[in-house]
């Protein structure tokens, strides 16, 4: 009666701060020489590309990246890739390692 019914959803908060990143472009484009505007005109643009990714996509960019590490090279939704995530992420319990495994397969890089 005193435990709980269903274990806590995957609770992950996503900061981006990609904004401030394009105001400091945006300021050194408008004071940029002409040698040095086309660099920071492809900057602002993969500022702006990475801005816009989806949290979806963050959080398949995040597993991939730990399975990677961790050596793992096959499927992101196996039951191995779930295992190695849990042991990259301690804290993370098994229903939120099998949801971020879904989505890093369904997010391929």
């Amino acid at each position: 009666m005193f435990g709980r019914l269903a274990p806590p959803e995957l609770n992950v908060l996503v900061l981006r701060d990609a904004d401030v990143v394009a105001h400091g472009i945006r300021q050194a484009l408008a004071e940029a020489t002409p040698e040095e505007r086309p660099g920071l005109e492809r900057a602002a643009a993969l500022v702006e590309q990475a801005a816009a990714a989806p949290d979806a996509e963050l959080f398949a960019r995040w597993v991939h990246e730990r399975l990677a590490a961790a050596g793992h090279e096959g499927p992101a939704d196996s039951v191995q890739a779930v295992r190695t995530l849990r042991e990259a992420a301690p804290g993370l319990s098994l229903r939120q390692a099998v949801k971020l495994s879904k989505a890093a397969a369904a997010h391929r890089p």
